[in-house]
């Protein structure tokens, strides 16, 4: 007996894979497919792309560079070592097309592509919240009826 198969706890007659010392043969490795048929990738244009970030809101401060705001983002954080909730800000520069925002104006930033070094959000008008409409004739309740105290 060698001195390798006494180095082995097993017989290298009992081994059943054929990938023992190259005994297999290259075409059942290799795929067989044609030289001229290539995969298609799958796209999905219906798909919107998963956007990581969520959208920003924040109060613009300055306005006074052209097509650029600087928006400040307000977030409550934990403090370190009180664990109290404390006010954090942030300022970010945003493009903006039409400079159509001034300072006071609330916005949401949107996630782009860099735009120069330091934008790389878009000012975007923030949606109108759904807010409840004042009834035109106050005066008057559901009924039609005028108010006791409107009475003259």
């Amino acid at each position: 007996m060698s001195l390798t198969a006494s180095l082995l706890p097993f017989s290298p007659a009992k081994l059943s894979t054929q990938f023992i010392h190259g005994s297999t043969p290259l075409s059942f490795l290799s795929k067989t497919t044609s030289s001229l048929s290539f995969p298609t990738p799958l796209h999905h244009t219906s798909l919107q792309p998963i956007k990581a970030l969520k959208y920003l809101q924040g109060r613009v401060v300055c306005s006074t560079n052209d097509k650029t705001v600087a928006v400040e983002v307000t977030r409550l954080a934990p403090h370190p070592k009180y664990k109290r909730r404390v006010r954090k800000k942030k300022k970010y520069q945003a493009h903006d097309e039409n400079n159509q925002f001034q300072v006071g104006d609330v916005v949401q930033l949107e996630k782009s592509r860099p735009i120069s070094k330091t934008k790389t959000f878009i000012a975007v008008p923030l949606p109108p919240k759904n807010v409840k409409k004042k009834k035109e004739e106050e005066g008057t309740s559901e009924l039609g009826i005028p108010l006791e105290s409107q009475q003259v």
